[in-house]
C-alpha cells in the first residue's frame, strides 16, 4: 500500500483490520508496535506500555516531540458497518482545507482531561467526529463507491432504505416495499439495484444477519429472541439464514465471539 501524507489539521481514517505504519516521515522505521488491547512493544518485544506513558491519555516517545497524533479506535465494530468497511479505501485522508470541524479541537481538548463520565464524552465525540468526517467524505464528487446510505440522492431508494433500516423485522416482500414507496415493483427493483448494488430483499437478510450478529454477542437473550427481532417466527429458519449468510450457526458465531 503506497504511504498516505498527512499534515496538520488533517484525519486519516483506517479500515479494520488493516495494518498500518505510522511515523513523522515516510522513510522513519517503526520503533514501536502495538497490539490488540493496547499491548505496546518495542522491537525486541518488551512491553512499553507503562513507560511511555505521559499523564492523562498522552503517550509516546517524547511528552515534547514535535509531531502529535490524536488517535482514537473502535476496537469492538457493529457487524451492521460492515458495507461501509467494505467501500472504505485502507487509508482514507481528509484534509483541513478540505473539512474543517470544531469536533478535532473539542476532541484534543477533552482527551487530556481526567474527570467523572470523560470516557462517555470521548466516545460520543468520536462518533460525531467520524461521522462528520463520512459525510464530508460520501459528498466528494470522486468517490465512487458510496454507502448505500448516500443513495445517490434517489428519493424512492432513500425511502426505501428507511423503511428497511426502520422495521428490520417487518415480513417485507418487494410488493409491499414498492407499495410503500409509491412505485411499480420494476422501479423499485431496478432502481435499488442501481444504488445499492443488490436487490431489495437480498439487502435485507444481509442487513437482519448483522443485525443478528450484534445481538449475538451478548448473552442476555436467546436465539428464539434474536430471530425474532430480525423477522424470523422459526429459530430453525433464523439458524439456516444465519450459517447460509455468515458462514456459521449462531451457535458456533457466538461462542466463537466470546472468545470459545
Amino acid at each position: 500500500m503506497p504511504p498516505s501524507k498527512s499534515a496538520p489539521g488533517d484525519i486519516a481514517i483506517t479500515r479494520a483490520e488493516t495494518r498500518y505504519i505510522i511515523a513523522d516521515t515516510p522513510d522513519r522505521a517503526p520503533t514501536v508496535t502495538i497490539f490488540r488491547g493496547q499491548d505496546c512493544r518495542d522491537k525486541d518485544g518488551n512491553s512499553v506500555s507503562e513507560r511511555m506513558l505521559h499523564g492523562v491519555r498522552t503517550w509516546g516517545n517524547d511528552p515534547a516531540g514535535d509531531t502529535v497524533f490524536a488517535v482514537a479506535a473502535y476496537e469492538n465494530l457493529s457487524r451492521t458497518s460492515d458495507r461501509l468497511n467494505a467501500v472504505l479505501p485502507p487509508v482514507l485522508v481528509i484534509t483541513r482545507e478540505e473539512w474543517r470541524s470544531p469536533l478535532v479541537d473539542l476532541l484534543c481538548e477533552e482527551m487530556i482531561r481526567d474527570e467523572d463520565g470523560q470516557a462517555a464524552v470521548l466516545d460520543r465525540l468520536v462518533d460525531l467526529l467520524l461521522t462528520s468526517a463520512l459525510k464530508a467524505w460520501a459528498s466528494r464528487p470522486d468517490t465512487a463507491s458510496a454507502p448505500d446510505w448516500k443513495s445517490d440522492g434517489d428519493p424512492v431508494v432513500t425511502r426505501a432504505l428507511k423503511l428497511l433500516y426502520a422495521e428490520p423485522a417487518r415480513p417485507w416482500t418487494i410488493e409491499s416495499l414498492s407499495d410503500r414507496c409509491h412505485v411499480s415493483r420494476a422501479t423499485l427493483a431496478r432502481r435499488f439495484r442501481e444504488v445499492v448494488g443488490e436487490p431489495p430483499i437480498t439487502f435485507l437478510t444481509n442487513h437482519r444477519m448483522a443485525l443478528a450478529a450484534d445481538l449475538l454477542q451478548h448473552r442476555g437473550q436467546t436465539l428464539a429472541t434474536i430471530a425474532a427481532q430480525v423477522g424470523y417466527t422459526d429459530p430453525f429458519a433464523f439458524s439456516v439464514a444465519f450459517k447460509r449468510n455468515r458462514g456459521s450457526s449462531p451457535s458456533d458465531f457466538r461462542a466463537a465471539a466470546a472468545g470459545g
